[in-house]
């Protein structure tokens, strides 16, 4: 056989479509809404390859308009894991097995389905499915998808290509076996990209995958799987599992070949997980890798050096963006004394110009929060806050579910900077403002650092270099992802890799090499040429 040292494409970011009136892609999406609105569909598991319809049936709706039905989906059952695990492992061999650059062209054939006969019919079903606008799908299930898939081909050569050095005599070098056992996928509602990239980029690395996603992903995880197997991945190496956490953690975590979890979601659910596995520690084959991006309490701070209007964009969209149901949203904020009047007009006036609505209407900036559940748990805190003396409502605080479930934009200012709503993660469209005395810069910066359990992002809002300076240094491990004169939200693959500490996630930065090295097992093998014939040493002499 024929073979070479192979040098991928490079990776570059996709190139993001913006929809303006008149453009052919605006046509072409509006049209994939159109006629996927129209028809409802069933969406089966899809284990070994093969679709499993089990009969009983979960109903998947737009949440801005929860009584259209887009279709249904089989709801499985732990039988249903054990099948999906069984496959997993039978698959393992063969995947594991492939020469890297057959498994790595797979994951780059789908990037280019989805970048081009797919991208209006994956944008179409994460607008649907959940409730994002154009914009935010775009950018989302479209570009940061492709960007996963291409990168991490790139990285995971970088990854091969890294190799020991050898002395005089002696051949050293390394090879990266995927885990030993099956990778247990558990995937958020509010990416398609994370949703996507959790399991692949797993598979990339030659392991097998049961990846469950989040109910009310269901509609566009179906897409991926579709683009997935149209790209030629393998049976048995990705299984879509639709079956209850409860059932499913009651067989993935005591299997002994249970490997590891990727995983993106709450804090309180990953601490249970990592409970659960560390019950079961002696049982496993191996240890688990353990993975997991959870939650956020972000910050937006600014100096009195701040430029208002940069301060007041960045409020607005790290805020309010998708419902502000992203684990980078900004949902606390400190604010100096000298800029609060300027600041509160201006927000005000951009909250007060938001068009809402459904995602079909493309002129809407602000559409649903993804479910009732999420809609009751942040009406509950809005209505607390009502009732505070600690609190005064800036703007919104209203909220309706009769047709979706809409929640106005909400704009809360405390006079207590440790007042539940700076401290507790609430993924909605609600942010609280403190603002503090221009000269308590430095006193606020331990506040901002102490508050919140979590360390995932934040931003430093100023024109005083000496203030970045103190700031970046001051909250070093208060996040992952942390920005300067720019919102908290929207890193992009291969330049800002993505991941935080403390209670927001064990930080192995997704869209970058560290998280691919989480998913391989190094094996160091020494090939000495000229072996010696006799133990004695010179120094025996």
């Amino acid at each position: 056989m024929s073979t070479g040292f192979y040098k991928v494409p490079v990776a570059v970011n996709e190139p993001i479509l913006d929809y303006a009136p008149g453009s052919p892609e605006r046509d072409a999406l509006k049209r994939t809404i159109e006629q996927m609105r129209s028809v409802q569909i069933d969406a089966p598991m899809i284990i070994d390859g093969k679709p499993v319809d089990t009969g009983k049936k979960g109903r998947m709706a737009p949440p801005h308009d929860h009584k259209h039905t887009l279709g249904h989906y089989s709801i499985g059952s732990t039988t249903h894991v054990k099948q999906a695990i069984d496959a997993a492992l039978k698959a393992k061999a063969g995947w594991a097995a492939m020469n890297w650059e057959h498994r790595l062209a797979i994951f780059l054939k789908a990037a280019e389905l989805l970048a081009g006969p797919y991208r209006y019919k994956i944008n179409a079903a994460t607008m649907l499915g959940q409730s994002k606008n154009v914009f935010q799908a775009e950018i989302d299930a479209a570009c940061e998808m492709i960007d996963f898939l291409r990168f991490n081909v790139q990285y995971a050569t970088e990854i091969y290509s890294q190799q020991p050095i050898s002395s005089r005599g002696v051949w050293n070098r390394v090879e990266q076996r995927p885990l030993e056992g099956f990778v247990f996928a558990l995937t958020p509602f509010n990416f398609t990209a994370i949703a996507g990239n959790l399991p692949t980029s797993v598979a990339m690395m030659g392991n097998t995958v049961v990846w469950k996603p989040a109910f009310a992903q269901i509609y566009s995880a179906q897409v991926l799987m579709e683009v997935f197997m149209k790209a030629g991945l393998p049976d048995g190496v990705i299984n879509l599992i639709y079956v209850s956490g409860q059932e499913t953690g009651e067989v993935i975590f005591k299997h002994p070949d249970f490997a590891g979890i990727h995983y993106t979601g709450s804090t309180g659910v990953f601490q249970g997980i990592w409970s659960e596995i560390g019950k079961y520690i002696s049982f496993y084959k191996t240890y688990p890798r353990i993975v997991g991006e959870t939650g956020g309490k972000d910050f937006i701070l600014a100096h009195p050096s701040a430029d208002v209007d940069v301060l007041v964009t960045a409020l607005t969209r790290a805020a309010f963006e998708y419902q502000g149901q992203k684990c980078s949203a900004a949902s606390r904020a400190y604010i100096p004394e000298s800029l609060w009047p300027e600041l509160r007009k201006k927000l005000t006036d951009n909250i007060s110009s938001f068009k809402t609505g459904g995602t079909e209407d493309f002129s809407c900036f602000f559409n649903a929060v993804i479910d009732e559940k999420a809609f009751d748990k942040i009406a509950a805190y809005i209505d607390a806050a009502k009732k505070s003396k600690d609190i005064e409502v800036i703007a919104g605080g209203n909220y309706d579910k009769s047709n979706g479930y809409f929640i106005e934009p909400t704009v809360l200012r405390t006079s207590n900077p440790y007042y539940v709503t700076m401290c507790e993660e609430i993924f909605g469209p609600v942010l609280t403002l403190y603002v503090y005395p221009d000269n308590k810069f430095e006193e606020i910066l331990d506040v901002v650092d102490k508050t919140a359990v979590y360390a995932l992002t934040g931003a430093i809002i100023a024109q005083d270099r000496y203030a970045i300076q103190l700031a970046t240094s001051r909250l070093s491990n208060a996040a992952g992802n942390f920005y300067i004169n720019d919102k908290c939200t929207g890193a992009v693959v291969g330049q800002q890799p993505f991941g935080g500490g403390r209670a927001s996630g064990t930080n192995d930065k997704a869209g970058s090499m560290i998280n691919l090295l989480r998913w391989v097992s190094p094996r160091t093998i020494k090939e000495l040429f000229v072996p010696p014939v006799n133990y004695r040493y010179p120094f025996m002499k």
